[in-house]
């Protein structure tokens, strides 16, 4: 039994009345099954929560503590969920998260969506196996400047609904996320380095309005995009670089005051509008005094030329080696996609035919 502060009194928090499942997992080096705790301290009108409790906290895997009225989480709390993977603290009243909330070593679900967050401490670039952060429904202006260095492992990151007028330029260096929404926010560009997002199967940056003008000329080396909403922004022209987005099967255009493609273009799908934009790229529609871009040259190489077949194998592509991108989506690899190395002689590497 824990006593918390209430503005009408003392609330009583019973931690055996409060959801708790127990599961085992088996310690693959002493064959021992180590008890794990799932804690479920939901829609229980919390203002704060206690340092003490009956159980240890050593041992919960899943913390939920979401739909409450917490404003503060202890810095001695957190550093003690040491075996944490789950943590759920959406829809509660918090303003800033605890500098221990680095010491999670093996967190894999962070939900911190419904806050009044504006910043997320440098610290939580230290969880290193993170693969799912939602801080959607925010008030974030930034997030930290490398955090794409550090969260490798990182898989879907939701910060829809926040105040970002950018994202770091370090996003780019999440080789293993699959999924982005930064919807509804103040993005004026993305990360001109797309290209090692080999990964990324789906994007949204729809409802940035006024702020979002063009997209990078790198999206079309997003190899594994399926679904694209770059909806209701100020995009004039799509890049012609989209031409190569073979695997896109969903894109919502629509809001945009769009003059390339055509409204002509647009009306008759998905299958069009990639091959009108392929056809531009490739010179049919371009203006004799348009600048190359990087993109452009591709074709003129053979990158993206219909002479190249690039064939699929799950979801990366072959290499020469046989190795698949997804395999070389590593720290030493991050310049494999760079243009310097695409234009260099195919001793770097050779797509198999």
């Amino acid at each position: 039994m824990m006593m918390v502060n209430d503005d009408h009194g003392m609330i009583k928090v019973d931690f055996k009345k409060s959801k708790r499942k127990h599961f085992g997992s088996t310690n693959s080096q002493k064959g021992d099954i180590v008890m794990h705790e799932v804690v479920d301290l939901s829609k229980m009108c919390l203002d704060a929560l206690p340092l003490t409790s009956n159980i240890n906290l050593g041992i919960i895997y899943k913390l939920d503590i979401s739909n409450n009225n917490i404003q503060v989480i202890p810095e001695s709390l957190t550093a003690r969920l040491l075996n944490v993977g789950v943590l759920d603290i959406h829809s509660n009243q918090l303003k800033t998260l605890p500098n221990s909330i680095g010491c999670l070593s093996k967190l894999k679900t962070l939900n911190i969506s419904g806050n009044h967050l504006q910043s997320l401490p440098k610290t939580i670039e230290t969880c290193r196996v993170l693969e799912d952060l939602n801080a959607n429904f925010n008030q974030l202006t930034k997030l930290p400047d490398t955090i794409g260095f550090e969260l490798i492992n990182l898989k879907k990151l939701s910060v829809n609904s926040n105040k970002l007028s950018f994202l770091p330029s370090s996003t780019s260096h999440l080789t293993n996320l699959r999924h982005l929404d930064a919807r509804l926010n103040h993005l004026g560009s993305l990360p001109d380095d797309l290209e090692n997002l080999i990964n990324l199967e789906i994007l949204n940056i729809s409802q940035n309005f006024r702020y979002l003008e063009t997209l990078p000329y790198s999206i079309g080396v997003l190899f594994s995009l399926v679904e694209l909403d770059a909806s209701y922004n100020n995009i004039k022209a799509l890049p012609d670089s989209m031409g190569c987005l073979r695997r896109l099967r969903k894109l919502n255009i629509e809001g945009n005051p769009l003059m390339s493609p055509p409204p002509e273009v647009v009306e008759l799908g998905l299958h069009v509008i990639k091959e009108y934009l392929s056809e531009k790229m490739n010179g049919a529609h371009q203006n004799s005094s348009k600048k190359r871009s990087w993109i452009g040259r591709l074709t003129k190489y053979g990158t993206f030329g219909g002479n190249r077949v690039v064939q699929e194998e799950r979801e990366g592509y072959l290499m020469s080696s046989n190795r698949t991108f997804d395999g070389l989506a590593s720290p030493m690899n991050m310049g494999m996609f760079s243009p310097r190395r695409i234009f260099s002689p195919r001793k770097y590497f050779t797509m198999k035919l």
